[in-house]
């Protein structure tokens, strides 16, 4: 269970925002965005659970002769049946929905062919990866129709899950929202060591858990818009409605992902059985923990265990409730903080394969000394989508980080609504919630987190290497309406004494042919 935070005082303005966010003025303060305020919603016992989990593909890889390990990502447009005999328009990686699940090692050299059969531009931005700017897929890293675009870097970072999505400026929820997304897996010596559940399809489990809309046919239809972005009334898992898993083994690992836009979830057992959480974002914890309820908000990762008995049948759930949201009741209940959804089935065989007992330890992560710390930087989420009272702008260097010094990130989020706060290029730690230590459960690494109102958050970061004064990485809210309204940021990492720049267009766009590093 999460903890109890201690909140400073509420702000006079805050106040008056959470009473708009809340419901009769919404209507008139938000009419030009399309706001609405749905009534809280509960599928929990209506979902029949009749058709299998589909589980991505793991995407082709070849070696080249220098070592380097090959994908290729091609953006298309397509159908995809979530009803079947009922088309939907959507689009997605090498199909029409979603996208194949890559598959690396640390210490391997990588590259992705991105092509992008789309009429319209877009990007593919490695969420979680540590990798050179230029490579991170940001807006500055547009693909215009019909181009290409072959980022490659070196796999630097622990077993993890990760994920990748477009990151176009002002555009990322549409794209998130037709389907373009998928999972990035990393493995490493250590991970592989511990006997841990790793067969991908099998016991190994990508769980990539959507919002959406349908009409009564089953055909896709649009979200409504809350004051956190598009929320649907119903949910797919790897683009699967009303799903189950069979498993034939007594130990599963799900890797869930939320991959909404803007959807926070409280994931539990149907059953009341203990959540076992052994990695975040950015790999392992340190040991096993065990909650009532996870909470993801868009972007983030858990892995969890799930041992189960012969011929048993439990149900993975989100219940979420103003307190977990650390929201007030009215702005929870109109932003998805009440809402409750029976998510996937998990059926167990009724003979099951033995599976090994879970070590004690699984991780070691060493504690930043915060006597290295060389700068504090402060951030503030404001109600009107900016940060530090800033909007977005592409030709703009927010910030400038010196290689390889350690940073004091200070992130509150100074309204009575919903926001998050993602930092590409590196893992971070949590230092401290509102002054107070974070829980197990958010003591490792992370890269995205969930900021509650009225609630300050020290993150502890280095930026160890991939120097480059001409291009930027991305901070910003992950709550996809958010960034694309301006909440976001841009930070250059350089050398001691050195400045950051950006040429007059701001960006770098691969208008044709193939384009490589």
């Amino acid at each position: 269970m999460l903890q109890t935070r201690l909140r400073r005082p509420r702000a006079a303005i805050g106040s008056a925002i959470a009473a708009i966010a809340a419901g009769g003025l919404v209507a008139v303060a938000f009419a030009g965005c399309g706001i609405v305020t749905p009534a809280p919603v509960s599928t929990v016992g209506e979902v029949d659970f009749d058709r299998p989990l589909a589980i991505p593909a793991l995407a082709d890889s070849t070696v080249d002769a220098d070592g380097t390990r090959v994908f290729s990502l091609d953006a298309q447009s397509g159908t995809t049946e979530f009803e079947p005999g009922v088309p939907s328009d959507t689009w997605g990686f090498d199909g029409s929905y979603l996208g194949p699940t890559l598959v690396a090692d640390r210490g391997e050299h990588v590259r992705v062919d991105v092509t992008n059969s789309l009429d319209v531009p877009t990007t593919v931005h490695w969420h979680g990866m540590h990798l050179p700017a230029e490579m991170d897929g940001g807006p500055h890293q547009m693909v215009e129709p019909d181009a290409s675009w072959s980022p490659e870097w070196d796999i630097d970072q622990q077993a993890a899950t990760l994920w990748y999505h477009p990151h176009p400026h002002g555009e990322t929820e549409g794209h998130v929202e037709q389907g373009l997304a998928g999972m990035f897996i990393l493995h490493d010596e250590h991970e592989r060591s511990l006997g841990l559940p790793g067969e991908y399809g099998v016991d190994d489990i990508p769980v990539i858990v959507q919002d959406t809309g349908f009409s009564a046919d089953g055909r896709r239809e649009s979200k409504q818009r809350t004051y956190a972005g598009g929320i649907g009334d119903e949910l797919i898992v790897n683009g699967t409605r009303s799903p189950y898993l069979e498993v034939d083994d007594y130990l599963v690992r799900l890797r869930l992902l939320n991959a909404s836009t803007a959807r926070t979830y409280a994931f539990t057992w149907s059953d009341a059985r203990p959540v076992r959480l052994i990695a975040t974002d950015g790999g392992l914890l340190e040991a096993p923990v065990d909650l009532d309820h996870v909470r993801l908000s868009p972007g983030e990762r858990a892995e969890v265990l799930l041992r189960v008995t012969p011929g048993e049948r439990v149900v993975l759930q989100s219940r979420m409730t103003p307190e977990i949201a650390g929201l007030v009741g009215p702005v929870a209940g109109t932003n998805g903080g009440s809402d409750a959804f029976d998510v996937l089935e998990v059926r167990a065989a009724d003979r099951l394969d033995p599976a090994p007992e879970v070590p004690a330890q699984l991780n070691e992560i060493a504690d930043f000394e915060e006597r290295e710390v060389a700068t504090t930087r402060r951030f503030e989420l404001s109600d009107s989508f900016e940060i530090n009272g800033e909007s977005m702008d592409m030709g703009r260097i927010d910030e400038t980080v010196t290689v390889d010094t350690l940073e004091r990130w200070v992130v509150e989020n100074a309204t009575q609504v919903p926001h998050s706060f993602h930092v590409h290029d590196v893992q971070f730690r949590i230092a401290s919630i509102d002054g107070e230590a974070p829980p197990p459960e958010l003591a490792g690494w992370k890269d995205t987190i969930f900021t509650e109102p009225e609630t300050e958050y020290e993150l502890l970061m280095r930026f160890e290497d991939y120097t480059d004064p001409d291009t930027p990485y991305m901070y910003h809210c992950h709550l996809l309406w958010h960034e694309d309204q301006g909440m976001m940021g841009q930070f250059a990492v350089v050398e001691p004494g050195q400045s950051a720049r950006l040429d007059p267009a701001g960006s770098a766009t691969m208008t044709g042919g193939h384009h490589g590093h």
